[in-house]
């Protein structure tokens, strides 16, 4: 049979199609193998810096700790028999080193689904059980406090170094170094006296006299002077305008009763999503950007025309957090499609602004709800009329839905958040002045301004990146360290988390239930160190993470 050469054509044609096609992937495949690599040697070379520092850990406690001292001072008339019942139960007549691979063959049997961390001698529980227990309420207790004192910190910090050596710059590093001078334990106890003693005897007769209105207010004035700065004739209008406006919120607060039965209402709700929406475009787009404006404030309308109908979906039977997580999520959603359709040619920043915008609203119309249930909540027989706690991470015998478990979460949470958030607040408000400054100093940011570019631009798009890069280093070591629990801060609260576990394992002289916590612990670090660098690459395109 003769082929023409016409119909022979084709075939080279597709045999130099395929690894043309095949190309694409095979570098998609050389891109990745270098970072999956790079993951590899972190993990092997972290996996045994964390064995090591297990050994040294676990034969500190073999000879420092004594699970017999409580044995050897009895006056039992069996004690021998239960000193020796004792050695045999915890396996102390084997050499530390011995006990030690035992506990690493434990560990390492996760491997194969039949690891085991050990039993704690004193209570008789499998230390994954006590684990499984203090981490949810360290990361409740914690995890809070630590996302709110970074946000914040970074905030005024960079408001900080923008208004270099003005008032306010003066009076954030005057606070700062008061915050992070004061001791844990004094602060808490204050928080104990003024926040939950002090704030309960108020609830109770909810009145002020008009000195402390006028004096109230007076103070807020000279806060928000200090706040927008500017010449004499400024501060002066910004004083007035501030004084009188907390004076007639602080008036109408206390006439209406709104502390006994607090509502944002849909009123709230659109001010406060409208100043939002303002808000984020001005910082980030500019309010020239209509279509950013526009896309926000059309998701804080949508979300003002729903107050209503979500009341309905929020008494559904069933309703838990995971309907919450949902409903986020959706409206983070509805933020992206009503950016997309709004945006134009560029149409990321308004998606970005919308969804933004769309998760602060819902979180307003979030606390609006929990705020409907704070009369009854009160009123009740377990909390009479005194809803801020100062133990404890719930109230005994309390019954609810949801929404009333929510709130009394919350109140149990306040006064150890405020707490721990202090303290971070003015590390994190330091770190990200000095690093902003440094920023703002270099040569690319001169020839930023040199071209004419805003300078929000050059701060937000330019600076504001950069300036992170070092916070990167520190926060995600912080976040991966509250796991470790704030062991002041539980003990004075009476929080059974993670530094509860370790203190009274510790005077137990329970050595299992301390290696469970340091190998939870030292995990979350070594991987807090892989995130670190992944965070470096993404806000440094400079940096590159390979093998």
């Amino acid at each position: 049979m003769v082929t023409s050469e016409k119909s022979l054509a084709p075939a080279p044609a597709a045999a130099t199609a395929a690894p043309a096609a095949q190309a694409p992937r095979r570098r998609r495949l050389s891109v990745s193998a270098p970072t999956l690599t790079f993951i590899g040697r972190r993990l092997l070379s972290s996996a045994v810096v964390l064995l090591g520092a297990t050994f040294i850990v676990y034969m500190l406690l073999a000879y420092a700790l004594d699970p017999l001292e409580d044995l050897y001072a009895s006056s039992a008339p069996n004690k021998e028999q239960l000193i020796e019942a004792r050695i045999r139960a915890l396996d102390l007549d084997t050499p530390p080193v011995i006990r030690y691979f035992k506990w690493l063959a434990g560990v390492l049997g996760y491997l194969v689904g039949r690891g085991t961390l050990g039993e704690s001698w004193v209570t008789s529980q499998q230390v994954t059980d006590l684990l499984a227990s203090a981490i949810p309420s360290t990361v409740q207790l914690v995890g809070g406090a630590t996302v709110l004192a970074v946000v914040l910190g970074i905030t005024v910090g960079i408001a900080s170094a923008l208004r270099q050596y003005t008032g306010f710059d003066y009076s954030v590093t005057f606070l700062s170094f008061v915050l992070y001078s004061l001791p844990s334990f004094w602060v808490a106890v204050l928080l104990k006296l003024w926040g939950a003693i002090g704030f309960n005897d108020f609830l109770a007769d909810p009145t002020m006299s008009t000195l402390t209105i006028v004096l109230l207010a007076v103070l807020s004035g000279l806060l928000w002077q200090v706040l927008v700065g500017g010449n004499l004739r400024r501060r002066l209008i910004t004083f007035g305008m501030s004084a009188v406006a907390s004076g007639l919120v602080l008036f109408g607060v206390l006439q209406s009763g709104w502390l006994l039965d607090p509502s944002l209402g849909m009123a709230g709700i659109a001010v406060l999503g409208a100043a939002a929406a303002v808000g984020l475009t001005a910082m980030t787009t500019g309010l020239r950007n209509r279509r950013a404006l526009y896309s926000a404030l059309t998701v804080v309308v949508i979300g003002v025309a729903l107050w209503f109908p979500l009341k309905y979906v929020f008494v559904a039977p069933g309703f838990n957090g995971t309907w919450v997580l949902g409903l986020a999520v959706l409206a983070v959603v509805v933020g992206l499609v009503v950016g997309r359709l709004f945006g134009g040619p560029d149409y990321g920043q308004s998606m970005r602004n919308a969804a933004i915008t769309a998760f602060v609203v819902a979180g307003l119309i979030y606390v609006d709800r929990v705020m409907d249930v704070w009369k009854p909540y009160t009123d009740s027989s377990y909390i009479n009329g005194r809803p801020i706690a100062t133990i404890g991470s719930q109230t005994p015998g309390l019954n609810g839905d949801y929404w009333v478990e929510t709130l009394d979460r919350f109140t149990h949470l306040i006064l150890p958040t405020i707490a721990l958030i202090l303290i971070s607040f003015a590390s994190y408000t330091r770190y990200s002045r000095a690093s902003l400054l440094e920023v703002m100093n270099q040569d690319y940011i001169r020839t930023a301004r040199a071209k004419g570019l805003p300078e929000r631009v050059v701060t937000v798009r330019h600076a504001f990146r950069n300036a992170l890069i070092p916070l990167a280093t520190i926060i995600p070591l912080d976040i991966a360290a509250l796991f470790g629990g704030a062991i002041i801060t539980e003990r004075i609260f009476s929080w059974s988390g993670m530094g509860s576990l370790f203190i009274h394992s510790l005077g137990a002289k329970d050595a299992d239930p301390i290696m469970g916590y340091f190998l939870v612990v030292g995990t979350l670090l070594v991987l807090a160190n892989i995130v670190v660098d992944f965070v470096y690459a993404a806000l440094d395109p400079r940096i590159r993470v390979n093998a």
